[in-house]
């Protein structure tokens, strides 16, 4: 899987964004179930999907603070 860029991801709407960081915290969540069950396989996974919601809770915050200070 390759990082979206920085572009990309301000490129969505507010929605969008909301909509993949709820997705993507629910997908670590079931990452760290089938970890603790011993069913995972692809532990990538997990840094792969942090960096992602670190992307988009980044271009979040930056748009809070912007609609904030104007």
């Amino acid at each position: 899987m390759a990082h979206p860029k920085a572009a990309e991801v301000r490129k969505l709407t507010d929605a969008d964004i909301t909509e993949q960081i709820d997705g993507i915290r629910r997908e670590l969540f079931d990452l760290r179930f089938q970890q603790a069950t011993r069913q995972l396989s692809n532990t990538h996974r997990f840094k792969e999907s942090r960096i992602k919601l670190a992307q988009l809770l980044t271009v979040q915050k930056e748009r809070s603070r912007s609609a904030a200070s104007s």
